[in-house]
């Protein structure tokens, strides 16, 4: 599935990381939007690590990768986890965040750059 078009939130994360699994449900929930994709990629931890979460947490996401050598927390100059980054429907990336983001922040993110409400 490609991409362009969509509303795109990234998000860098880890199961051991407690503010992490708190905004995964938003982070479902963004990717059940209309024109919204929720990228989330766990940062250097295993798939059968990965998966379990996921499972045991009934998540589903369309987008769920994994970074063994968090190449992205160095790209992205992130200091830790969660980081979440929101790009556009033209790919560029126009909201960043260190640290739990909350329903509301996503909400006005979402809202400020035109993606359809659920």
């Amino acid at each position: 599935r490609d991409l362009r078009g969509e509303t795109v939130v990234l998000n860098l994360w880890a199961t051991w990381c407690p503010p992490c699994l708190r905004e995964m449900p938003l982070l479902a929930e963004a990717d059940a939007r209309d024109g919204v994709t929720a990228v989330i990629a766990n940062q250097g931890e295993e798939l059968l690590q990965v998966a379990r979460y996921l499972d045991d947490q009934g998540l589903e996401f369309r987008y769920p990768l994994l970074d063994p050598r968090q190449e992205l927390m160095v790209l992205l100059e992130s200091p830790g986890l969660p980081t979440t980054l929101l790009f556009d429907a033209s790919g560029r990336a126009v909201e960043r965040h260190v640290g739990e983001l909350s329903r509301a922040q996503l909400g006005a993110w979402l809202e400020r750059h035109g993606a359809e409400s659920p």
